[in-house]
């Protein structure tokens, strides 16, 4: 069609527009002059002021087609200007200025009838209009050499117009069932990703459920393709209609977990077993392109039926392999007895403290490859750290060590430790005598030639040394760390302790509320205990949880979710029937005592430790017949420090003089000015001011 055959004709919407601007010039120069407070100035200011509240939300919202709105609210919105502008001057020469102009930019923009079509309609003139011949059904190539069943599943997918704009390169039925398959697909234009292929499209176009499908990343291997250029795609219409019990584990873990969507997603099944002894069964699969495993958990849980606050599926990944870990029972949810056999440590150091949620032995150790180990235990009151302070001196003890213990306040289960131990007592006066008696140790010790004449550092694989290794377990460190008099010196004492120790067999056990700084530790003595010892956190409140990992240096990235309510099965316990009858709720078990977290490395898994203090029994059981102590040698050098005696005594350094007795200078002891961990206090103050300058 010639240039000549068209000719082109104005829109008569664009006509009409331009006769409205024509007409609507007088009035708009007329009415404010005229009439400014009449009907027809009104409707002007009143339509003016609408079109500009719009303009001003649709900027204000930026929505979608917002420039269009506003050029067809700019008449109403410049005659609400030129209005304003008349009413403000005298005269009508400007006003009729004015209003001619927008009307001459009306006519010319026509902005109404221009934003309301695409463009102009050309008249065509003697154009043959071609016949359409009609559209031919789309036939299959001849030579594609196919089966049958593979032509099928071509033909629908052409029939649905190749989703995600692919075709269909090979396809590979499954054994045994007559409608399932594997198909290969790639892009339909070369050296294009596939993109926006979806299960729901597959499933529409093969008349099956989107559960059905899964696509998945293709795998180079020898004569094969694989990339973003190809795709995947299983249907199972006949595995999914199977019964549950018929499919064989690897079907199940194919159909339920394996694939690409699923809990562990593009694994295959290696292996399922199971422990009666233990309890709990388990599966091995392998990722399909030897990468790093991903897993699930709450989703592993939906396809086994069982709740995530049950506790009892576990994840362990061993390269590109995974084990998904099943119990009947969560292993935080049963108590642990302690034995002398669990709490015997064997050749390498390490004794049980109690066990993970995955059913092996968490253990501590009583020494490292660089001397004498300390420990740690951080857990509210109630938590758990007083038995955890009975495992260390019956460990101790049964490696053949000496075991002094000191507790800020007296409670029943310390005093069961008393025939078990070298030395036992209470407060903040006999902690601070029994830290400075360690201090004069390490200095006794160092002057003790070995059996070859020599003088070396504690090693447990040492041979002739004069003295056996010690341990002492201070329980509420922190309370003891506050005192008024002895505060600053038992923070003090035990900053040194955890420092020089290692080297003479002294090790310390510490039992807290909280490992950060400011609360009683200084910096030093938690990164030397840290470096030096297996910490345990046990019902640690959520809210808390950051501060103490950060305290203890552990990873942010790896700082563990709080613990949750309760360890115990969460299922029906006939409370329906107490509300129908009326009956009391018993009372809440959170069953959280004694869990918590073991932190070795940078890995804090979870776990319940032992229980040694069980209700009604004894602890002998635990213990050897016979207690260590420190040689004669050293007593008689701590005695003539003054250093061994009764611990329990009253410091003469604060007992009033009596009346008329000469004091010599000393009388009673000012109390100090240093409180609840001042040297922590003291280092904390000195950093920050660091930062600040």
């Amino acid at each position: 069609m010639s240039a000549t055959d068209i000719a082109w004709r104005t829109p008569r919407s664009v006509v009409l527009e331009r006769w409205m601007y024509a007409a609507g010039a007088p009035v708009l120069a007329i009415a404010p002059n005229a009439s400014p407070d009449g009907t027809v100035n009104g409707a002007i200011l009143a339509a003016g002021a609408a079109a500009t509240a719009l303009a001003a939300k649709k900027l204000h919202d930026g929505a979608h087609g917002a420039g269009r709105t506003l050029i067809r609210l700019s008449p109403l919105v410049t005659a609400l200007g030129v209005d304003v502008f008349a009413l403000q001057t005298s005269g009508w020469g400007p006003d009729a200025l004015l209003a001619a102009g927008w009307a001459a930019l009306g006519v010319l923009l026509s902005p109404l009838s221009r934003t309301s079509r695409k463009g102009r309609t050309p008249v065509l003139t003697h154009v043959a209009v071609p016949q359409l011949a009609p559209a031919a059904e789309p036939e299959l190539p001849a030579d594609w050499g196919a089966d049958d069943f593979t032509q099928g599943v071509r033909y629908l997918w052409e029939r649905a117009g190749r989703p995600g704009r692919t075709v269909v390169a090979h396809v590979e039925r499954h054994p045994g069932m007559p409608h399932d398959f594997t198909m290969m697909l790639r892009a339909s234009e070369e050296g294009r990703p596939v993109t926006h292929l979806s299960e729901v499209d597959v499933a529409a176009a093969f008349g099956v459920e989107p559960e059905e499908v899964q696509i998945l990343r293709t795998q180079r291997t020898a004569g094969r393709p694989s990339g973003p250029g190809w795709a995947e795609v299983r249907v199972t219409p006949d595995a999914a209609a199977r019964p549950r019990q018929a499919l064989t584990d690897a079907e199940w873990w194919d159909l339920k977990v394996g694939h690409a969507k699923g809990p562990v997603p593009n694994t295959k099944f290696v292996r399922k077993g199971r422990d009666t002894q233990r309890g709990f069964t388990y599966w091995i699969a392998r990722t399909t392109d030897g990468g790093e495993p991903l897993w699930d958990t709450a989703a592993m849980c939906a396809v086994l039926g069982v709740k995530p606050e049950d506790n009892v599926v576990q994840f362990y990944d061993d390269g590109d392999q995974v084990m998904a870990q099943v119990w009947d029972v969560s292993p935080l949810s049963k108590v642990y007895p302690a034995s002398r056999d669990l709490l015997t440590p064997g050749g390498d150091g390490r004794y049980v403290v109690g066990f993970l949620e995955n059913g092996q032995p968490a253990r501590g150790r009583v020494y490292t490859p660089r001397g004498a180990a300390h420990d740690m235990y951080i857990a509210p009151s109630g938590g758990g750290k007083t038995e955890l302070i009975g495992a260390a001196a019956a460990a101790y003890a049964n490696w053949g060590a000496i075991v002094m213990v000191a507790a800020e306040a007296p409670d029943g289960k310390t005093r069961m430790l008393a025939e078990h131990v070298a030395r036992l007592g209470y407060g903040p006066l006999y902690m601070v005598r029994l830290l400075r008696m360690l201090i004069a140790l390490m200095e006794i010790r160092g002057e003790m030639p070995w059996a070859d004449g020599g003088y070396h550092d504690w090693s447990p694989d040492a041979v002739g040394c004069p003295y056996l290794p010690l341990k002492a377990l201070l329980d509420e460190f922190l309370s003891a760390a506050r005192h008024a008099i002895y505060g600053a010196e038992i923070t003090d004492l035990g900053e040194q302790v955890t420092v020089k120790g290692r080297k003479y067999g002294i090790g310390l056990g510490v039992g807290a509320q909280s490992a950060e700084v400011q609360d009683g530790f200084t910096r030093l003595m938690a990164e030397n205990i840290r470096e030096n010892s297996i910490p345990v956190l046990l019902r640690t409140p959520p809210g808390r949880i950051t501060e103490e990992f950060k305290a203890l240096g552990f990873p942010k990235a790896k700082i563990p979710e709080p613990l949750p309510r309760t360890f115990t099965s969460l299922k029906a316990t006939g409370r329906f029937d107490r509300i129908m009858n009326g009956e009391a709720e018993p009372p809440a078990d959170p069953n959280t005592g004694g869990v918590g977290w073991i932190i070795e490395g940078n890995e804090a898994p979870r776990l319940r430790t032992l229980q040694v203090f069980a209700p009604g029994q004894s602890i002998d059981h635990l213990f050897p017949g016979l207690v260590a102590h420190l040689t004669d040698h050293e007593i008689r050098e701590l005695d003539k420090r003054g250093l061994w005696g009764d611990w329990n005594a009253p410091d003469p350094d604060l007992i009033e003089p009596a009346a008329g007795t000469k004091t010599g200078g000393r009388g009673k002891r000012p109390r100090r000015t240093g409180t609840a961990g001042s040297a922590a206090l003291a280092e904390a103050e000195a950093l920050m001011k660091s930062v600040m300058d």
